[in-house]
């Protein structure tokens, strides 16, 4: 079982910038995929940005609408990762939630609680 901390969410006027936090326990995460996707009112669950284990280390992956604007990353025991987010618009607000991928045979999804991102006009 993994257990994710989300913060860093709140309000923030448009062209502002929020740093989200998740830190993850609970089993070994070098080796796992962690990331954000995001939840707007009346809109289905998106991917944000992620971070992926490769044997190069970790990769970083993003929707075509965040790369520009949103920077993540993760620390190098692996158990963290950060979502920098820039120049936000109120179009991003959402709940943010931290995502944990465990890949293997059967690959395995946790989930954080979410973050409230609030961006005013």
């Amino acid at each position: 079982q993994v257990q994710m901390v989300e913060s860093g969410g709140g309000v923030v006027q448009a062209g502002g910038s929020l740093r989200l936090s998740c830190v993850a326990s609970g089993r070994t995460l070098v080796n796992v995929d962690m990331g954000w996707y995001r939840q707007a009112p009346g809109k289905e669950r998106e991917f944000v940005a992620r971070t992926r284990w490769t044997c190069r280390g970790y990769t970083s992956d993003y929707d075509d609408c965040a790369k520009d604007r949103f920077t993540i990353s993760r620390d190098n025991a692996g158990n963290a990762t950060y979502v920098e987010m820039n120049s936000l618009q109120p179009e991003t607000t959402a709940i943010y939630y931290c995502s944990v991928h465990v890949p293997g045979p059967v690959p395995v999804e946790y989930w954080g609680q979410g973050t409230q991102v609030t961006v005013s006009s």
